[in-house]
């Protein structure tokens, strides 16, 4: 289940709330008690970053995998 961060338009209160993606999202403030709680936009926790991602992991072993954090290079490597 995702984590969403909420924040009270009149008091300021900041609070995270552990909830399913399908579950509505809180009104009321759980300090000032008023109907004035939006969702906040966050980053994402997490950043998919080095040489071990492919184009896809799911090929056949004959089939060429891409790695996407390679430059591309303009000739083809000897092997």
């Amino acid at each position: 289940m995702p984590l969403y961060d909420f924040a009270c338009s009149d008091c300021g209160h900041r609070f995270e709330r552990l909830q399913k993606m399908s579950d509505p999202d809180p009104t009321d403030c759980p300090v000032c008690g008023k109907p004035s709680v939006s969702r906040q936009l966050t980053a994402p926790s997490f950043r998919l970053a080095g040489s071990g991602w492919y184009e896809t992991d799911f090929k056949k072993d004959g089939d060429k995998k891409k790695n996407l954090a390679e430059a591309p290079s303009s000739a083809p490597k000897a092997e």
